[in-house]
């Protein structure tokens, strides 16, 4: 039986047992703040934040909450074997490395974006000249015109999925097999661009175990798998995922402009409390038909804002 564990706060845990209300179990096990059955998935809530989902929909369900969770990752049987990142070789930051990014899975408004992009070892200095670093560490305005910069020279691929595709795609796959398939999209689309020149190595930011990534694109119709590492926080490792990172971020807040022009007012990012206000407006003028096109449907943000705008 597959499960997922994930660890939230306690106004979580009593926003998730209202959740599952219609389907909570009449006895709960010991420490279990509550206990729930939901189609094919059972999902337990701990009193001390943890939660389980078990059965065959487990990660689908969990994926609904893990915008306001930590992953608890499974229990290690070998370091090796369940180790979250791959080593290194020596000097990897000065290779000629083909890196990739996410920014959107986070925020509730907005698109899901993907970017890969090459730093030819050559270009290196250039881009600590024009201010290439973590994303995280730079503020948006910076962000834009960095980016701004890169795209005009640096050979990368933008996949950007709207929240309209996004809730069309969500359905059928969990977030992390969607991620999976768009970093293999945009990882095949460089190496295109740049042939018949070869990165010395490609570098994904860690989001999942190396063996799910893989799973996840088994059935892809070309699968990159040669010389492919995996870190977290890899705007640390080489620059090529630091600009990745910041194109991605600068095609996500245009997507958010966009999506702001079309409502007449501004849509956030993020998932806070905040957010619920925007999506309760945005229900209570085209109900879930147009919430959809600027929402990821599946956060729990939006049973929230049902509640606020009065429709659930």
């Amino acid at each position: 039986m597959s499960n997922e564990v994930l660890l939230v706060s306690k106004k979580n845990l009593t926003d998730m047992k209202r959740y599952y209300t219609t389907c909570l179990k009449s006895s709960t096990p010991p420490g279990a703040f509550f206990a729930a059955k939901k189609g094919a998935v059972n999902v337990t809530g701990y009193n001390s934040g943890k939660v389980l989902f078990q059965g065959a929909d487990s990660e689908k369900e969990a994926a609904i909450w893990k915008s306001k969770a930590s992953i608890v990752p499974p229990k290690k049987k070998e370091s090796s074997a369940s180790s979250l990142n791959t080593p290194l070789p020596k000097d990897f930051s000065s290779w000629s490395v083909i890196g990739s990014d996410e920014v959107g899975t986070g925020s509730y408004f907005g698109p899901l974006t993907v970017v890969a992009a090459y730093a030819d070892h050559s270009q290196l200095a250039l881009l600590k000249e024009l201010g290439v670093r973590d994303s995280k560490d730079m503020k948006d305005p910076e962000i834009i015109r960095v980016a701004k910069d890169l795209i005009t020279f640096l050979p990368h691929s933008l996949l950007n999925v709207m929240p309209e595709k996004y809730n069309t795609i969500q359905p059928t796959m969990t977030q992390g097999k969607m991620k999976a398939i768009l970093h293999n999209q945009a990882l095949g689309h460089v190496i295109e661009k740049i042939s018949p020149q070869k990165p010395d190595g490609i570098l994904i930011d860690q989001f999942e175990l190396p063996a799910t990534y893989f799973k996840h694109i088994n059935d892809q119709p070309k699968q990159i798998k040669e010389s492919v590492y995996f870190q977290t926080k890899g705007e640390g490792h080489h620059l090529a995922v630091a600009a990745a990172s910041i194109i991605a971020r600068y095609a996500f807040l245009k997507g958010l402009d966009e999506l702001s022009a079309k409502a007449g007012f501004k849509i956030p990012s993020g998932a806070g409390s905040n957010i619920d206000l925007v999506a309760a407006k945005l229900l209570k003028q085209g109900g879930i038909p147009l919430l959809r096109n600027y929402a990821k449907l599946h956060f729990a943000n939006t049973e929230k804002a049902k509640k606020i705008s009065g429709l659930r």
